[in-house]
């Protein structure tokens, strides 16, 4: 079982990892993204379950991860917890226009935030590595 100490660390290793492969299918799959979001923004069943499971990881995340005052990955992962919430609440609430917003934010540059999220999964995968003992 992980110590408290490695609890941010194995969070920040698989946020790494599903933002290393996210980005990675983006580009891969140009446009995907923006397909996803106007599939999302279409359907009320699929906007439901998906902002249900964007809370529900957030909640899990911002729960089980300890807050340690000096510790900025520990800070860091619990705003991403909090902010994944805020998505799931905003997807539940106000789905299509959030998810409009998003598809419009996106626009046809996905390539870009492609590359942002793998940049982003590479930064946390090493963060979370320069803090495990690997045994």
């Amino acid at each position: 079982m992980a110590s408290n100490a490695d609890i941010s660390a194995w969070i920040a290793l698989f946020i790494g990892l599903y933002a290393l492969a996210a980005g990675t299918g983006e580009l891969r799959n140009p446009n995907s993204w923006w397909t996803m979001l106007k599939e999302l923004e279409r359907g009320p069943a699929l906007r439901l379950v998906s902002g249900l499971a964007a809370l529900a990881v957030g909640a899990a995340i911002y729960l089980v991860n300890p807050w340690i005052g000096g510790d900025w990955l520990s800070i860091a992962v619990s705003v991403v917890g909090g902010i994944a919430v805020a998505e799931g609440l905003l997807i539940i609430a106000a789905g299509e226009r959030f998810l409009h917003l998003g598809r419009m934010l996106l626009g046809r540059g996905g390539h870009i935030w492609a590359g942002v999220s793998v940049l982003f999964g590479i930064a946390a995968i090493l963060a979370a590595l320069s803090r495990l003992q690997m045994a």
